[in-house]
């Protein structure tokens, strides 16, 4: 089975590959049962930090990443 490819190239968001990163780390340092309930929870903790006008991972990273 064949699938046609195209032409079309994606760029990773700035700050993606940082975050994806953090993710995968503590995804490996604490084993969760559930991968998908713990990802869920690790984004909104990072969210809820960046609101309550913490540092911004995916910015930060995005730096970095320059």
């Amino acid at each position: 089975m064949s699938i046609a490819s195209s032409n079309t190239n994606m760029r990773v968001p700035a700050g993606f590959r940082n975050l994806l990163e953090g993710l995968a780390r503590e995804v490996l340092r604490v084993q969760p049962a559930n991968v998908v309930t713990f990802a869920a929870q690790y984004f909104q903790k990072l969210l809820e930090q960046r609101e309550a006008g913490g540092i911004d991972l995916v910015a930060w990273g995005a730096m970095l990443e320059d």
